[in-house]
C-alpha cells in the first residue's frame, strides 16, 4: 500500500480553508466518484483503491492518503493532481 503525505500552509483562516477544501473534495468527487464528509476539521474520502483525509488546521492543510494496490501505481499522477488542486485552491 502506497501513501500520500502532504502538508500545505496557508494563511486563508481555517473556515476559508475549509471553503476552499470542500471545492476541491467536490471537484474531485465530480470527476473520479470519490465520496466524502466532514467530521469536525476534517474531511474524510474514499472510493475504492483509495481512502483518506484531509485535515484542516488555521494556518496549514495536512492530506493524508492511503493507495490500495492498484493505484499505487497511479501514485504520482494521484499526488500531482493533489498538489494541482491545494495550489489552485488553498495556496
Amino acid at each position: 500500500m502506497a501513501v500520500i503525505d502532504i502538508r500545505r500552509a496557508h494563511a486563508r483562516g481555517k473556515e476559508a480553508a475549509k471553503a476552499a477544501i470542500e471545492r476541491v473534495a467536490e471537484a474531485i468527487a465530480g470527476e473520479y466518484g470519490v465520496e466524502h464528509h466532514w467530521s469536525g476539521d476534517a474531511l474524510h474520502f474514499s472510493r475504492s483503491g483509495v481512502k483518506g483525509r484531509i485535515v484542516v488546521a488555521a494556518d496549514e492543510v495536512h492530506v493524508h492518503a492511503e493507495l490500495g494496490l492498484l493505484a499505487s501505481a497511479l501514485k504520482p499522477a494521484i499526488e500531482r493532481e493533489i498538489e494541482r488542486q491545494l495550489d489552485r485552491y488553498v495556496a
